[in-house]
């Protein structure tokens, strides 16, 4: 079977997804949040997936975190939303995707129990996350999450 290469332009479609970044306060006072890592490409990100038809955005994060992690989560709020453009030259077409991403907290479940989607989920303090996460608008999306646990500390 050989794939299809475009002549002309790519044809543009929109893509959705939705995810969070999940949290909890450590010992000390600290956060720490978990992320998702593909071994052989050395990928870390935040776990997100796209929608089932008739899902919501919320429904979709709560459903693709709990798939992708192993844990149990609540939403908390919105922190907002990256957007960037991909290509598969070979279908001819390029992407415009909007990630949602939610700030969200474990209420149970364990990460030993993530589905087949990453070789390894873990939890990370914060700064070591950021550091970690392979793209930049995930690491900016993450501090913004980070700035709203600040803001809501005792």
């Amino acid at each position: 079977m050989s794939a299809r290469r475009s002549s002309g332009p790519l044809e543009t479609r929109q893509a959705t997804s939705a995810g969070g970044i999940v949290y909890r306060r450590d010992g000390d006072g600290g956060v720490e949040v978990v992320i998702c890592g593909r071994t052989p490409d050395k990928l870390w990100g935040l776990p997100k997936g796209t929608p089932n038809p008739g899902e919501s955005l919320e429904e979709t994060a709560l459903r693709e975190v709990c798939e992708e992690t192993g844990l149990d989560v609540a939403i908390e709020q919105k922190v907002g939303t990256v957007t960037y453009w991909f290509a598969r030259p070979a279908e001819g077409v390029r992407f415009h995707k909007s990630v949602h991403h939610y700030l969200m907290r474990a209420t149970g479940g364990d990460v030993a129990n993530h589905d087949h989607e990453y070789d390894t989920v873990v939890w990370l303090p914060a700064d070591h996350a950021l550091q970690a996460l392979s793209h930049e608008n995930e690491a900016n999306i993450l501090r913004k999450a980070l700035a709203l646990i600040a803001a809501e500390a005792p």
